[in-house]
């Protein structure tokens, strides 16, 4: 059987260079060990069983998971999971205690209504979650403002026999700077993190986990004290922003969506068969930086606009002009949510597909209702 060549596939089509993503995969690896960390990738970005057994061979502790869904499919190659989201809902907690059968599940709450579904769940399964509690400490998104409520929360799992108080967490995504420019905010983060650690520590509740940790932050992680686990995602396979802030160089960027310029007939851009419904329409974040993504090979080709099936390139910057037919690599903003609008991932060495895989951890994995 002859070879299949990335100029035989289909367009749009999400494509993963395979020597950069072992690389990345790697250097994380290494990164940890070198700094006494625990590795706890988080598989939304690349939702792939395939790559999260690879990440678990090359030494992560566990998976980092956002949905049941994922944490399911990922129950397929890691046995200790934590699902960083919290178990709100009696379907969710269901989920995650039924899992729990099988797994060693933590999960990151901030509330007490978690602490009970959570509670229930485990009980009627019988089984025992272990749980993070979860502080703010910069990202206003989710997690206790202060450190009582904090211990009120940790002694209240405490007192659930089905559950297990593991530790905390935390997720410095408000930490955008560019990786150089993070002193300040590293520093103020570390100084927040030891009070908390301090004083869940003098109220009988020491974290024996302290769970943080972004790709922004990743390669400086081991500068905040008291840190024992970090759970990157993006590094996987980085991405426009990624290579943006200096968590990466831009030929780090393993994943590209491949495109076929489709029209040339106005004058000044080219338009491709990649919109929102293969690239997203996430901008920039925390950067400066236009568009929705840019070419690999031509960086100063920014994807301008965007309908849902059609991207539009600005060719204002370049002399290049390109024909109908031509393929191009574009690097997305936010490459997350690209793997998401994908149900296949062709991975490449050079210009030869040597596999693909599915996106198995892809949706919420919900049961259909059988008509009445």
């Amino acid at each position: 059987m002859s070879a299949v060549t990335i100029d035989m596939l289909e367009t749009p089509a999400a494509v993963v260079d395979l020597g950069r993503v072992e690389l990345n995969l790697q250097r994380a690896a290494d990164y940890t060990k070198q700094h006494g960390l625990d590795l706890r990738p988080h598989v939304k970005t690349h939702k792939s069983p395939l790559i999260a057994a690879e990440q678990l061979r090359l030494g992560a502790v566990g998976l980092t998971c956002a949905t049941p869904h994922e944490a399911e499919v990922m129950s397929q190659v890691g046995q200790d999971l934590l699902l960083a989201y919290p178990p709100v809902g009696p379907g969710r907690a269901a989920r995650i205690a039924r899992l729990a059968e099988q797994a060693d599940v933590t999960v990151a709450l901030d509330s007490e209504r978690a602490i009970v579904d959570i509670a229930a769940a485990a009980r009627e399964a019988g089984v025992l979650v272990g749980v993070y509690v979860e502080l703010d400490l910069g990202m206003h998104r989710v997690g206790v403002p202060d450190v009582a409520s904090a211990i009120a929360l940790a002694r209240r799992v405490i007192a659930e026999p089905s559950l297990e108080y593991r530790g905390i967490a935390f997720y410095p995504g408000h930490v955008r700077e560019p990786v150089a420019d993070q002193d300040a905010a590293l520093q103020a983060l570390g100084q927040a993190l030891a009070s908390a650690i301090d004083a869940l520590t003098r109220a009988d509740a020491a974290p024996r986990v302290v769970s943080g940790g972004s790709t922004p932050t990743l390669w400086r992680s081991h500068e905040i004290a008291g840190v024992t686990e970090i759970r990157p995602g993006t590094y996987v396979f980085n991405d426009r922003t990624t290579a943006a802030v200096g968590a990466c160089e831009r030929d780090d960027c393993a994943l590209t969506v491949l495109a076929t310029v489709v029209s040339t007939a106005v004058p000044g851009q080219a338009v491709i068969d990649a919109g929102t419904k293969a690239l997203g329409r996430e901008p920039m974040r925390g950067v400066e930086g236009e568009g929705f993504g840019a070419l690999r090979d031509r960086p100063e080709v920014i994807v301008a606009r965007m309908s849902e099936e059609h991207g539009i390139l600005d060719l204002a910057r370049t002399d290049w002009r390109p024909r109908v037919g031509d393929r191009v690599r574009v690097v997305p903003n936010h490459v997350c949510i690209v793997v998401h609008l994908n149900d296949l991932v062709y991975g490449v060495r050079g210009a030869t597909v040597e596999r693909s895989w599915r996106v198995e951890a892809r949706g919420r994995g919900q049961r259909e209702i059988a008509s009445a």
